[in-house]
C-alpha cells in the first residue's frame, strides 16, 4: 500500500510532469473506483493542471477553477506515467487493471491502476476537499506533528500501539510497512498500550516517526513513479522480511499474522528477546 513517503513523491513526480498541460480527457474505466457523480468526468476536460499534493495518503491532483482529483490508492493501487499514450482509443469499461485515465494535451498522462481482485481503490472529482470522507476524518500529518500533538493524539486513543499509529484519524499518513519500521527504530513492541508509554518511550517514538518517514520520502522524493516501489522495498529493516537476520541486531525477524494483514517486528530490538504470540486476539507480550 502506498504510504505518505510515496504519495509524496508521486506527487512531486506529477507537479515536474502534469502541471501546466490541460486535460484531453478524463476516463473512468473501473466504475466502481469513481465515488462521486457530479461534478462529471467532462468538467476536468480542457482544465490544466496546476498543483499536484498529499493529504495524508490520499492524492490530490488539482485542476484550474479549484476542481480537485482526490485519490486513495488503496492496497493494491498505483499511478503510472505515460509520457505519449500510443492511441486514443477510448478505454473500455470493466477491462484491465485500469480504473482512471487522464491524459493531457501533449499526448501524455497518466493512469491509475489496481492490481487483485479486491477492488478499493477510490477516486473522488470534487470542488470542496471537505466533502472526501477520508480526507475530511484525517487526524494531523504523521511527518509534520510536534510532540506535544504527536502525544496528545497518541495517548487520546488507547490501544496497541501499532493501530493506533495506522489509524490515519489519529495520525494521518502511516501505514502497515512504516508503522513496523518506526516501532523497529524507536524500539517499542508493536502490542505496547498508548497511554502506558513514559515521556521518554514517547518521545522516542515521535522522532523515530519523523526519523522513518523523512528518510523514505528524502529517498523517494525525485524518483519516477515506475521505481518507488523498488525504493521503498530497499529500504525497509523488518517489514516484509520475515525469516532474515535483523540488520540492527543480527536476531531472526519473525512476524505476527492477522486475517488479512501481518506484521514483522525484531524480538531482539523490540520485545526483550521474547517472540510475540502469532495467533490473532491472544494475550500478546506487551
Amino acid at each position: 500500500m502506498p504510504e505518505l513517503p510515496e504519495v509524496e513523491a508521486l506527487a512531486g513526480y506529477l507537479r515536474q510532469r502534469a502541471v501546466g498541460r490541460r486535460v484531453d480527457r478524463l476516463e473512468i474505466a473501473a466504475i466502481s473506483a469513481l465515488k462521486t457523480y457530479e461534478p462529471a468526468p467532462t468538467a476536468a476536460v480542457g482544465r490544466a493542471v496546476v498543483d499536484a499534493s498529499r493529504h495524508g495518503k490520499f492524492l490530490d491532483v488539482l485542476f484550474e477553477g479549484d476542481l480537485h482529483l482526490v485519490v486513495h490508492l488503496a492496497r493494491a493501487g498505483w499511478l503510472h506515467y505515460r509520457e505519449a499514450f500510443p492511441a486514443t482509443t477510448p478505454l473500455r469499461p470493466g477491462k484491465g487493471p485500469i480504473a482512471v485515465r487522464v491524459r493531457l494535451d501533449d499526448s501524455s498522462g497518466f493512469d491509475l491502476t489496481e492490481a487483485g481482485t479486491q477492488k478499493k481503490l477510490a477516486a473522488y472529482l470534487v470542488t470542496d476537499l471537505a466533502t472526501v470522507p477520508g480526507v475530511a476524518k484525517l487526524g494531523p500529518d504523521a511527518l509534520a506533528a510536534d510532540l506535544p500533538t504527536f502525544a496528545e493524539r497518541l495517548r487520546g486513543r488507547r490501544g496497541q500501539v501499532k493501530g493506533v499509529l495506522t489509524d490515519q484519524s489519529v495520525l494521518s499518513g502511516v501505514g502497515n510497512a512504516y508503522s513496523d519500521e518506526i516501532l523497529h527504530f524507536a524500539k517499542l513492541s508493536p502490542f505496547a498500550i498508548t497511554d502506558r508509554l513514559t515521556d521518554a518511550q514517547m518521545a522516542t517514538l515521535h522522532a523515530a516517526t519523523r526519523q522513518v518517514l523523512g528518510d523514505a520520502v528524502e529517498r523517494s522524493l525525485g524518483q519516477r513513479a515506475a521505481e518507488l516501489k523498488g525504493e521503498k522495498r530497499s529500504g525497509l529493516k523488518v517489514h516484509a522480511r520475515t525469516g532474515l537476520p535483523c540488520p540492527v541486531c543480527g536476531d531472526t525477524v519473525r512476524e505476527v499474522s492477522f486475517a488479512d494483514s501481518s506484521l514483522q517486528y525484531c524480538p531482539t530490538c523490540q520485545t526483550g528477546g521474547k517472540p510475540l504470540a502469532d495467533r490473532r486476539l491472544s494475550r500478546l507480550v506487551r
